[in-house]
């Protein structure tokens, strides 16, 4: 699914992207290309308009080939998607732009106080996928007005989803983790920026502004989809890379004769226990799309699948990781890199509850 030239590119570039942190000039500049960003913006806007099966497919290869360059895609074209919930001037406006990148948290935070003719934004999030290359930056933020939170019937605090320009951010350069570097997931804050009504949106299919099928589709469920495929596809690559480790073992009769038989048994039973739970992502996935109205029951099936996959992926990863001997050790080899991608990713919160 993905052309050789563009896959070699970006593999030539994963040191250089862990050393500084962020995705290089030429990674970024494959995404603009390609509109990778724009994977899920409608057509009428400037983007691809892709399918839920069909960008997600496109994630997981991505995520084969780097899961740090795979994770930057999906999380910023995640969020590229709000394009749906705008003014449709004001999205066919922005998404138009070559190097449109949006990017954020969803963890509601900060205060925004209702204006006469907008709101007043305060506040600071963290985990900005891509800070250092976005264009907009987008938070939940709780709403006030006239100095009082303001609640829902049942009494329960609400808060709405907001756009800002990047000048209007402040990012703290804070993204130390020991995987998924080159995404770069700064914090970043807000103080008291103004911002017009057309600046807030909600993320529901009611309030949906463009009628492409994904806007139909559960915003959460959408998520859990896009995310599973990544941790699908960087570990896919693990199972490769570690085989490729093991061959080498293998060479040696004594070990191969002991062990060999039995540890590439266990890699073979991973690998069908993934390709199972991914095809029945999938399945599920087809499913549900392209419907006013998605079945609930097929919905929760995908979060659990999801979930599921996220668990075995954390345990046979643990389990297989020893397998390599000092190799799987060395910071610069590639199943270390790869290992510390899938168990950074899998902090995320979505799915990392237990099942």
């Amino acid at each position: 699914m993905l052309r050789k030239e563009f896959a070699d590119l970006i593999q030539d570039d994963v040191a250089l992207s862990i050393a500084d942190r962020k995705l290089t000039n030429s990674m970024l500049n494959l995404v603009y290309d390609n509109k990778w960003f724009n994977l899920w913006v409608p057509k009428d806007y400037g983007g691809l308009g892709a399918g839920l099966a069909e960008g997600c497919a496109l994630l997981e290869e991505l995520a084969y080939v780097d899961g740090g360059f795979g994770w930057t895609v999906t999380l910023c074209a995640g969020a590229n998607m709000f394009a749906g919930f705008l003014d449709p001037k004001l999205a066919e406006s922005i998404f138009s732009r070559r190097t449109v990148c949006w990017g954020g948290s969803g963890k509601p935070s900060g205060r925004a106080d209702v204006l006469a003719d907008g709101y007043l934004l305060s506040g600071s999030w963290m985990y900005a996928t891509g800070a250092p290359h976005l264009s907009h930056f987008t938070v939940n933020a709780w709403i006030y007005e006239e100095g009082k939170q303001v609640c829902d019937a049942a009494g329960n605090p609400v808060y709405r989803s907001f756009f800002i320009d990047r000048d209007d951010v402040l990012i703290h350069y804070d993204w130390n983790t020991f995987g998924l570097a080159c995404t770069a997931s700064h914090s970043f804050s807000v103080a008291k920026v103004f911002l017009p009504e057309n600046r807030a949106f909600d993320l529901i299919p009611e309030s949906r502004q463009h009628e492409a099928p994904l806007y139909y589709y559960p915003f959460m469920t959408f998520a859990a989809c896009t995310l599973a495929v990544n941790y699908s596809g960087m570990f896919r690559r693990f199972l490769d890379v570690l085989e490729r480790c093991l061959f080498v073992k293998a060479a040696e009769p004594s070990w191969d004769a002991s062990m060999g038989k039995e540890k590439f048994k266990k890699v073979d039973r991973s690998r069908s226990n993934q390709a199972d739970l991914s095809s029945q992502l999938y399945g599920l996935i087809d499913a549900t799309w392209g419907q006013p109205h998605p079945d609930e029951r097929l919905l929760d099936e995908i979060s659990l699948c999801s979930r599921q996959m996220v668990q075995q992926i954390k345990q046979d990863t643990a389990a297989l990781f020893s397998y390599a001997g000092i190799t799987g050790a060395q910071q610069d080899s590639e199943l270390n890199i790869v290992f510390r991608h899938l168990f950074t990713a899998a902090q995320h919160s979505l799915l990392n509850s237990e099942i």
